[in-house]
């Protein structure tokens, strides 16, 4: 609403703010076509998200996806509409998905050049008691001639063409890049658009919050703990650090983008290799994290930098506010002398 009381005529929604990036960068609007379609479903998924006690959507769907987890029925509904959004967006070659074993390839009359890796419904296991939950998702393009196949999505996250999540908190929220910053848009319902209301977003320097699972700490690494204990009595007199950790990474990572701080899924004795997923977790959350000026790592490297072998991947993780995550990546580095 404006001062006279009435409304905003010329708002910025999603459509049409990636509708103008298409046109900068002389796009053929493909992937105008590809995040529309891919909105439409964060939409429905919403919505259904609002309504799941209603319409019976909690509990378990009776079967368990590729990395182990019980099935929830909203991720199913959410797995479903965002692949039929996006086979019918007529962008698209591959696409990856936590809930299929496999790669999903295209139709030949419906391909377009790019591949989609998502999570459809992040953090599924706080669905039933109400805590947030997200969508997550890393755009790339297909790099060679010939059918497509699975081999197609194993590229490292800095091929990236464009990355985002979706919240479905007390409001919902996409948080979107296509490499030219961050932007976040919100949903308002009473027009059923993303609205941007948080343009070129950057993350503080040092923050004052660490995130992880303590739960672990009988098994997490010596730098892992060594850190923690920094946090927590500070030898320089400042203030301890908070903690805070919902257990859905959309919410987690989003309020260390808005806060700053640190956020950390660390290589334990228990999963040595991490436990989050490379292509549709990782990759598109350090993307972000590195457009807002934060930086990510396995702490060992760069987590964009990090060449697939398999679709479900797991890695190790750490980001956030860039003062932060050094501090943990200099103690890794002193253990590893």
């Amino acid at each position: 609403m404006s001062d006279r009381g009435v409304f905003d005529t010329d708002v910025q929604t999603l459509t049409r703010f990636v509708l103008e990036e298409g046109r900068r960068a002389q796009g053929t609007g493909e992937l105008t076509n590809l995040l529309n379609s891919l909105c439409t479903a964060v939409k429905a998924i919403s919505t259904a998200v609002r309504k799941a006690g209603i319409a019976n959507l909690y509990g378990i769907a009776g079967s368990t996806n590729v990395t182990g987890d019980q099935v929830k029925k909203l991720d199913v509904l959410a797995n479903h509409l965002v692949v039929n959004m996006l086979t019918s967006s007529f962008s698209c070659c591959v696409l990856v998905s936590e809930e299929d074993e496999h790669a999903i390839i295209v139709e030949p009359d419906k391909r377009g050049k790019y591949i989609v890796c998502f999570d459809p419904l992040d953090g599924s296991s706080n669905i039933d008691c109400l805590v947030s939950i997200g969508t997550i998702f890393g755009i790339y393009k297909k790099t060679g001639d010939g059918e497509p196949t699975e081999k197609d999505a194993l590229q490292p996250g800095r091929n990236l063409v464009a990355a985002g999540y979706a919240l479905y908190g007390s409001a919902t929220m996409m948080v979107l890049s296509t490499g030219q910053g961050v932007n976040c848009f919100m949903l308002d319902p009473a027009i059923g658009e993303f609205i941007l209301v948080d343009r070129d977003v950057k993350i503080k320097k040092k923050g004052q919050i660490y995130s992880l699972n303590e739960g672990y700490a009988k098994h997490f690494d010596p730098e892992v703990t060594e850190y923690l204990q920094k946090k927590k009595f500070p030898e320089d007199g400042s203030a301890p650090y908070g903690s805070r950790y919902v257990g859905s990474m959309v919410a987690d990572v989003h309020r260390t983008l808005v806060y700053g701080g640190i956020f950390l899924y660390p290589a334990n004795a228990t999963s040595p290799k991490g436990k989050l997923r490379l292509l549709y977790e990782c990759n598109p959350m350090a993307f972000i994290m590195e457009q807002a000026g934060g930086v990510a790592s396995t702490g060992a490297g760069r987590l964009l930098d990090i060449q697939p072998t398999d679709i479900h991947q797991r890695a190790p993780v750490v980001l956030g506010s860039p003062d932060d995550v050094q501090e943990y990546l200099d103690i890794c580095k002193k253990h590893r002398k």
